[in-house]
């Protein structure tokens, strides 16, 4: 890997890591849903370096994104269920594997640029979404029951918003033809 590369490799994680910052403080990471409750689009940078750069990377902006979520729990809560978050076991350590999980995603489909996208983006999410739900059953903060709901209500519009917003980031940083539309190349220098 050239020098080159290793810096173009750091500031994409650091951008996706502050951007995932930025969607916290401003609470733009927050789709409003049904109930009062809402679609986070939070581990989406991570997804997203996690396809570009690399696992390391998607780890690295989870565990920005998880840290992020833990010290907004416990200045700036919103709801009760924030004091959760509290936890490190419940907002970090399922976020750390966001990335890799896409990644793996990504490179097993990455003949079907397309596909693979939309898939490393579901699949970011269901990570997400699974293991933090999965840690708040674990630690008895909710009986198990409900879980599955919150999964079928949340999970599903969660993983097909990050799914798009995955290809769309994609195709326009490699050039990748979605439909008719084909994005700006990114990923080369030109002359």
């Amino acid at each position: 890997m050239t020098e080159q590369n290793k810096i173009r490799d750091l500031v994409i994680t650091g951008l996706m890591g502050a951007i995932a910052v930025v969607l916290g403080l401003t609470h733009w990471g927050f789709i409003p849903w049904f109930g009062g409750v809402a679609l986070t689009i939070m581990h989406v940078p991570a997804v997203i370096a996690a396809v570009i750069v690399g696992p390391i990377s998607g780890m690295a902006v989870g565990l920005i994104f998880g840290v992020f979520s833990m010290i907004q729990a416990a200045v700036a809560p919103t709801g009760p269920a924030d004091v959760w978050f509290t936890n490190p076991l419940l907002s970090v350590l399922p976020r750390l594997f966001i990335g890799p999980a896409a990644w793996l995603v990504w490179r097993s489909l990455k003949r079907w640029e397309s596909l693979a996208l939309l898939a490393a983006g579901a699949v970011g999410s269901f990570t997400n979404t699974g293991l933090v739900l999965g840690m708040i059953g674990l630690l008895g903060y909710l009986p198990w029951a409900p879980l599955g709901g919150i999964v079928v209500m949340n999970g599903f519009p969660e993983a097909l918003v990050s799914a798009l917003i995955t290809a769309a980031v994609g195709a326009a940083y490699w050039h990748i033809p979605i439909g008719k539309k084909r994005g700006a190349d990114l990923s080369e220098k030109k002359n």
